[in-house]
């Protein structure tokens, strides 16, 4: 019998973690697996519990969640071969929607079993974003949606647009892809490795966690109401068609700016100047 551990987001879904866990157990166990749930009491403890049980020799970590966790088991298990499986139990579970992993816990459960498929993740400094690392607008928006206990689900990124709204800013930054440099008085920048943010937003449609390759997305020069429908646009990936809209592709991407700190999937990471890199085949996922 392999042993799998397991780690469960006591918030993922406000509450509907627990229950999924549950579920996802069962099907490891059905299908041979040993599951050990390492969940700590606060983030930091399991943090720590996922480092300590790859040290020791894991091959494979399941999380129960959404895109928060996955980014807390990408610090642990990046670079080390260590295999992650998903089930999406977040609120906006973007990661899992760019890879079309299934939500139902049962089938997602039997699919972390499978043999893995290697992806490419972004580095940044030390720390590690599977999806999409993102600045500017978009990161207050994030910072208030993880601060509102309601709606649930991917509405909660759309009520944090509109309470943001009304204090948009504009940051100078300077952007180098590749060795080639821009500046721009931005609203939101992001850099994909997948195509999601925001609850479903395609804001890098084109990306391609498999190619070595980020795709920067850069809104400048753009008004609150503009804005605002900006957003309508992003759910099919039609705002790349903006006229205020610029987009870049490079392995390597530098950022610098005032008062500009970078989130990635969901989570803040580090204050500007940075640089972010595509890995390929940095985390190893069942799929």
């Amino acid at each position: 019998m392999s042993t799998v551990h397991l780690l469960v987001s006591p918030d993922a879904g406000r509450g509907r973690a627990a229950a999924a866990a549950a579920v996802a157990i069962s099907a490891l166990r059905a299908q041979g697996a040993d599951p050990i749930d390492i969940t700590g009491p606060d983030a930091i403890a399991s943090s720590e519990a996922a480092q300590r049980v790859v040290a020791d020799g894991a091959t494979r970590l399941v999380v129960v969640g959404g895109d928060g966790l996955i980014h807390l088991a990408l610090q642990a298990v990046a670079q080390t071969g260590v295999v992650l499986g998903v089930i999406p139990v977040g609120t906006g579970n973007d990661f899992a929607a760019a890879l079309s992993l299934p939500e139902d816990p049962a089938e997602a459960a039997r699919l972390a079993l499978a043999e893995p498929t290697p992806l490419d993740a972004i580095r940044v400094g030390d720390r590690w974003v599977a999806s999409v690392a993102m600045a500017g607008f978009s990161a207050d928006v994030n910072e208030r949606a993880n601060k509102m206990a309601f709606p649930r689900g991917p509405s909660r990124y759309t009520m944090a647009t509109l309470r943001e709204l009304p204090g948009l800013r504009h940051r100078r930054v300077a952007l180098t892809v590749d060795g080639r440099s821009d500046e721009f008085d931005a609203a939101l920048i992001a850099v994909g490795n997948t195509a999601l943010f925001g609850g479903g937003m395609q804001i890098s449609p084109d990306a391609d966690p498999t190619d070595g390759l980020l795709d920067v997305t850069v809104v400048a020069d753009i008004g609150r109401i503009e804005l605002l429908r900006f957003f309508r646009l992003v759910f099919d990936g039609r705002h790349l068609e903006h006229p205020k809209v610029h987009t870049m592709r490079g392995a390597e991407v530098g950022i610098e700016g005032d008062d500009l700190e970078l989130w990635g999937d969901g989570e803040p990471v580090l204050p500007a100047p940075l640089t972010l890199t595509a890995v390929q085949g940095a985390l190893s996922l069942a799929r």
